[in-house]
């Protein structure tokens, strides 16, 4: 149980807003000293681990073609298509792609859309756009409320979107650890079904959120404007 102290280190890590790496780096080699791995077991399990998820630096292959297209005009044409497209509000726009990310995650196309891939070069510059078209300037308090609106759009829909398909990790991780464990056979496709209702909930409660966005941020932009008169008198 001591090997639980890695735990312990990750939130203090976390707490204090240390760098993530080297918070997770360091609870690893925590874990591996109390588990009485030595240092060169531990840095073959780091290099294991590295190995066996290849997949996960796949991203440092996309953030150069992402900056070129950034650098030759992506979000600026992406916040001028939205400005001719009138009955999109920042709410409506957000809540399209929720449900757009939705449905392909749950056909198993996790890969369209992500944080880096989409909402910093698209969704947020086509939602920040839309809001600009009808408050004019942005300050930085409805700018920040806007990002963290169209990442949440990306994180929700991929969450509860990829547990409907079958083949995704997280429904083969539960098959599999409740039959080694337990010795209880669960079929994928029943976990997967089980999963709908949620996803509906997901998308309904998560999608009202997006579409009241707006009335925050006519709430928002009203008290800005109340601040800037009384700062002008």
């Amino acid at each position: 149980m001591w090997v639980l102290l890695a735990i312990a280190v990750v939130v203090v890590g976390f707490a204090l807003r240390i760098n993530s790496m080297l918070v997770v780096t360091a609870a690893g080699i925590v874990a591996g000293l109390i588990g009485g791995l030595s240092p060169v077991k531990i840095l073959n399990a780091f290099g294991d681990g590295f190995a066996g998820s290849r997949s996960v630096t796949v991203f440092i292959v996309t953030l150069p073609v992402i900056g070129l297209i950034e650098r030759y005009g992506l979000q600026h044409q992406a916040r001028k298509l939205i400005s001719k497209l009138q009955i999109l509000t920042t709410g409506r726009l957000l809540a399209i792609y929720l449900l757009i990310r939705q449905g392909t995650a749950a056909l198993g196309l996790t890969s369209i859309g992500g944080p880096a891939q989409a909402v910093r070069p698209l969704i947020h510059p086509m939602a920040a756009g839309a809001a600009e078209r009808r408050y004019g300037k942005l300050p930085e308090k409805i700018q920040e409320k806007i990002k963290g609106f169209a990442a949440s759009a990306d994180t929700v829909g991929l969450f509860f979107g990829e547990d409907i398909f079958v083949a995704i990790g997280s429904i083969l991780l539960i098959t599999g650890f409740v039959d080694t464990t337990y010795g209880l056979h669960l079929e994928a496709i029943d976990i997967a079904l089980w999963a709908i209702p949620t996803g509906i909930c997901a998308l309904l409660i998560h999608g009202t959120r997006l579409l009241l966005l707006d009335r925050k941020l006519d709430k928002l932009a009203a008290e800005n404007r109340a601040a800037a008169k009384e700062a002008a008198r």
